[in-house]
């Protein structure tokens, strides 16, 4: 059965606020970089699925959209690969 390596990157829409970006950003300037604006936190996340592709897909469309992120507030897209 085919193995693939999927990679998850899930951030907050940018209509969100994101605190703990800011406190980032506020932690970054106090070390004296003062030129980094506009820092967004977000999550990323490694899984290994087995399947046939479009199986392996749907599967991963299900899990992104419905455990992984939440689609109000998080924008989330993943890669594919096989492993």
């Amino acid at each position: 059965m085919p193995q693939y390596n999927a990679k998850v990157y899930v951030t907050l829409k940018p209509s969100i606020l994101d605190p703990q970006g800011r406190t980032v950003e506020r932690a970054l300037s106090h070390l004296n970089h003062e030129n980094v604006g506009s820092v967004r936190i977000g999550k990323y996340i490694e899984l290994n699925l087995s399947g046939e592709k479009a199986e392996v897909e749907a599967q991963l469309k299900d899990i992104v959209e419905n455990v992984l992120s939440n689609p109000i507030m998080e924008d989330a897209r993943w890669e594919l690969t096989e492993a």
